[in-house]
């Protein structure tokens, strides 16, 4: 079994993202001093892009459950 690694990302969390272009990739860095690295491949952007937005949109679910939005 494979060791899980978890970051928590806070609204104050410093990301940036660095391009890769001679590889096709973009790499992520969460954090300053130890930061968390995230390279991503261009092909998987859309799905990272989607998995965030479905993340988001969960949010909004019970408020549209309610009839609240």
């Amino acid at each position: 079994m494979a060791d899980l690694v978890r970051v928590h990302v806070t609204a104050n969390l410093p990301i940036r993202v660095e391009p890769m272009v001679f590889a096709d990739r973009v790499e992520i860095r969460l954090g300053n001093a130890f930061p968390a690295v995230l390279v991503v491949d261009r092909e998987a952007l859309p799905r990272l892009a989607g998995a965030i937005s479905e993340g988001l949109a969960a949010f909004d679910a019970p408020a549209k459950k309610k009839g609240l939005g």
